[in-house]
């Protein structure tokens, strides 16, 4: 069983002015494959809040994967691509292509989303849309392979099981 962090990244729904459905969606699926929401939180759209929850995510409660939903867009005030990038000591190119790709097969729109995927010392994050049907798209798109970058993490091969 892998460890998930889920972090809502959205003004509204941080001042309660709006429910969070894609973070739940998020938490529906992950535990929909046998993960373990450990962390669940929602922050304004502030790229240093943002970085210090992905650090405590990665840093401290050293979760497997991290999932991140909102400020992937074009707006003044998404920053999530940039703050993921700065804490991100490698990057995962395919997991976004992937995810657009899969989408660009429903709406062109896809290819505007700037969400990015990373690695911290042993933690994926990956950036998700905001939207509930743009989550649940996303994440249906590469949860397949969830299984096998967690394996990946803990040691793996590409064909291989964890060492013990």
């Amino acid at each position: 069983m892998f460890k998930a962090a889920v972090l809502t990244v959205s003004d509204r729904c941080s001042r309660k002015e709006r429910e969070d459905l894609s973070g739940k969606v998020i938490i529906e699926l992950i535990k929909g494959i046998g993960g373990e929401v450990i962390k669940y939180d929602i922050v304004p759209d502030e790229a240093d809040l943002i970085e210090k929850k992905l650090l405590s995510y990665c840093d401290d409660l050293r979760a497997d994967f991290v999932f991140t939903t909102g400020g992937t867009g074009f707006g003044a005030r998404d920053v999530t691509p940039e703050a993921t990038n700065a804490v991100a000591e490698k990057t995962i190119p395919g997991i976004p292509e992937l995810i657009r790709l899969e989408g660009l097969k429903k709406t062109k729109n896809a290819m505007l989303s700037r969400g990015v995927s990373v690695i911290r010392k042993s933690s994926v994050i990956i950036n998700l849309p905001g939207s509930p049907k743009g989550v649940r798209e996303s994440l249906t798109a590469i949860l397949d392979v969830i299984p096998h970058a967690f394996d990946m993490l803990k040691g793996a091969g590409h064909n291989e099981t964890p060492p013990q």
